[in-house]
């Protein structure tokens, strides 16, 4: 089939899908989740293939790392899958009703987007969590995944496919697409597709921003910071960093850049330096930074840099405003942290500085839908419209009006003869 013909379908199965029960949509998953288990041996398989293909051609070590897809990966998506079931539905919630005169009603009501498009890296476990999360939404998608992942997200749409028509789901609200021209040929159907949902870099992003008229939920580059204030618990501090680096490198709520007082420097940076390499993490640092711990140089480009690798560069900053200035220049909006005991420069840092998640005294791997509750993610959006931070099951849905009246007509307002109440219900 191709790419218009899977949009025109897509399209058909998203208007089925509003209408589709909370208890269907249950169903569905608990039959998804059990059929990803009853048939890993082959999904297995595809991806140790897809692995000994892409390692053959040299993909870079991160991105190996995310196309691995093993037991624990099932188990945590099969997880995420359960507690998805457990979310409230956010189809049909009646997110306001006002009477405007008597016997005319008006309520804003929750729906699904439509056809959603999302286009990926290497992780085919994003497949299942994006796949599951427009379901319980009532979206119909168009998946495109990295090539390096083919024959896994084959065997996984497949298998999602099956078990969720099986439970009664419309059939094509499930649609693989599998190479860049059909990617090219899905921005220009804004006809059919009603959000783009890119997940990779900056570049990437702003590509697919210029080549389609469809609105698009950027996920950009994370490039993310922790800063130490001055007067912090320097075990505390180095327990946050080192987990916000190496609990998982290559994802992008790592953090890439540390900005630390020239107060906390000495205390912190010697045991810091010494977490880190026993972690294999190559430090490096600015001229202050230099002055302290023996480390690489860091350069202008170290600071727009998101590694996705065992690499962090240092910076010493004089005020917990240079570090605000620092984020708000080189971060990409995504997850930025500080570390410290002052309530006022909390409160002065989660204020101002300009990120989809800003935290205080924990770790930058936080920002994930499924640690935030929304049963995992479509993706991180930086944007500053519609949805913003991890994106759950909210950010997949939009709104109608729904206006009942009992022969109402505009002219009987316009005349004076009748009033509107536009009274809250």
């Amino acid at each position: 089939m191709d790419t218009r013909s899977m949009a025109i379908q897509a399209k058909k199965a998203s208007i089925l899908m509003q209408g589709v029960s909370t208890e269907l949509k249950n169903s569905a998953l608990e039959k998804i989740a059990e059929a990803l288990l009853a048939k890993k041996d082959a999904i297995f398989e595809a991806n140790r293939q897809d692995l000994e293909r892409s390692a053959a051609e040299n993909l870079a070590a991160p991105l190996l790392k995310r196309l691995k897809f093993d037991e624990k990966k099932l188990n945590e998506v099969v997880d995420g899958i359960h507690s998805l079931i457990g979310l409230d539905d956010p189809v049909g919630k009646t997110l306001l009703a006002r009477e405007l005169d008597d016997g005319m009603k008006l309520c804003r009501v929750s729906c699904p987007i439509g056809v959603i498009g999302i286009i990926f890296e290497s992780r085919p476990d994003a497949l299942v969590q994006i796949s599951t999360l427009c379901l319980k939404s009532g979206n119909a998608v168009l998946l495109k995944g990295g090539r390096e992942a083919a024959l896994t997200n084959r065997i996984l749409v497949q298998v999602i496919e099956e078990a969720s028509m099986e439970a009664g789901m419309p059939d094509h609200w499930i649609n693989l697409l599998e190479s860049r021209e059909e990617v090219n040929e899905m921005l220009a159907l804004d006809e059919y597709v009603d959000l783009i949902i890119p997940r990779g870099s900056n570049q990437f992003v702003r590509y697919i921003m210029d080549n389609s008229r469809i609105p698009v939920l950027g996920h950009a580059d994370g490039i993310c910071h922790v800063y130490i204030d001055r007067d912090v618990d320097a075990d505390r501090a180095v327990d946050i960093v080192v987990d916000s680096k190496t609990q998982y490198v290559a994802v992008c709520n790592a953090l890439e850049t540390l900005l630390i007082h020239k107060d906390s420097a000495e205390k912190v940076l010697p045991s810091l330096k010494e977490a880190l390499e026993a972690k294999s993490v190559e430090i490096r640092g600015c001229e202050r930074t230099r002055e302290i711990i023996p480390c690489k140089a860091a350069t202008e480009d170290d600071w727009k840099t998101e590694y996705l690798d065992l690499i962090l560069s240092i910076k010493v900053v004089d005020s917990l405003d240079e570090a605000i200035d620092h984020i708000n220049t080189y971060g990409s909006g995504h997850t930025d942290a500080i570390i410290s005991k002052d309530e006022g420069n909390i409160s002065r840092f989660l204020e101002y500085v300009d990120s989809a998640n800003v935290f205080a005294n924990c770790s930058t791997r936080f920002s994930d839908g499924f640690r935030y509750g929304f049963g995992a993610e479509v993706g991180i959006s930086t944007n500053k419209i519609h949805a913003r931070g991890p994106v759950g099951l909210d950010g997949l849905v939009t709104y109608k009006y729904k206006l009942i009246g009992d022969g109402h007509i505009v002219a009987d307002y316009a005349s004076g003869k009748r009033r509107f109440t536009h009274r809250d219900l």
